[in-house]
């Protein structure tokens, strides 16, 4: 059996994570599907330019879903925490990191790794 590319792992796990999460917020329709596959595409083509980056896979896409999400259907994921005022996403931390989770900004809450929301 050949090796994984370790580039295909991380975008394999990445789409993973993120289809994980968009099913745990019910937003995860053929469209959306079709979102996180363009993700992916886009991350690949990046990460064979920068493939020190390859680390970072998972959060950029998720990055990139919520960003495509906002152009076509509004703030996703919205933040589960601040029950007040008005309702807002979660971020993406760290921006360009390993080990990406889904943080509110305005509580300083880390709510869930990317791929653990409930």
């Amino acid at each position: 059996m050949d090796d994984i590319d370790p580039l295909e792992q991380a975008l394999h796990t990445a789409r993973a994570r993120v289809l994980a999460d968009l099913a745990a917020r019910e937003v995860a329709a053929a469209e959306v599907v079709s979102m996180v596959e363009d993700a992916v595409t886009h991350r690949r083509w990046w990460a064979q330019q920068w493939p020190e980056g390859i680390t970072y896979v998972a959060g950029l896409v998720a990055q990139d879903v919520q960003d495509a999400l906002l152009e076509r259907y509004g703030r996703w994921p919205l933040c589960p925490v601040c029950s007040s005022g008005d309702p807002h996403a979660l971020d993406v931390e760290p921006e360009l990191g390993p080990d990406p989770h889904w943080v509110c900004g305005k509580a300083g809450v880390v709510v869930a790794p990317v791929g653990g929301l409930k």
